[in-house]
């Protein structure tokens, strides 16, 4: 069996498309930085809060447990923990479903609303300074580009 040296790269090591993934990740940490910060500084509340939050605003009748966890991609221990802290606030509501009583539906409350709608004019304005020096077209570019990898990787889910 033959030895590789330190210096040798896995294969696939500098291919394209791992130079693109990492590329992503990083923008996207680079972002999700600046946005937590923002939120705890400006608003005292976090990131995760308000996509529970953005999910909520998005679904007026209100969800379930477990529809929301999927809707944000993550488990249903780490939804339960924010909506209760939510609940606490008096920025959600919490009601049995009618269709299975060990379930309950989630929704906004109007202070709820309210505050989202600050929280999410607040995100916009954070959401377009991060893009500030990328010209439009280029935003574009990278929209449709990004949209056709999208649904290229759905297809294979």
């Amino acid at each position: 069996m033959e030895e590789r040296s330190a210096r040798e790269e896995p294969a696939g090591a500098g291919s394209p498309e791992l130079r693109l993934w990492v590329r992503l990740l990083r923008c996207a940490k680079i972002g999700e930085k600046q946005l937590r910060r923002n939120f705890e500084d400006q608003f005292d509340t976090t990131l995760p809060r308000f996509d529970v939050m953005a999910a909520l605003h998005r679904e007026p009748d209100g969800m379930s447990m477990g529809r929301l966890s999927k809707a944000l991609l993550v488990s249903n221990g780490n939804v339960t923990s924010i909506v209760r802290q939510l609940h606490t606030q008096g920025l959600v509501l919490s009601q049995p479903d009618p269709q299975d009583g060990r379930s309950a539906i989630v929704s906004l409350t109007e202070e709820g609303e309210r505050q989202f709608k600050q929280l999410a004019e607040a995100h916009h304005r954070w959401i377009a300074d991060i893009f500030r020096d990328v010209p439009p077209a280029r935003i574009d570019q990278l929209v449709d580009g990004l949209g056709e990898v999208r649904r290229l990787l759905g297809d294979k889910t």
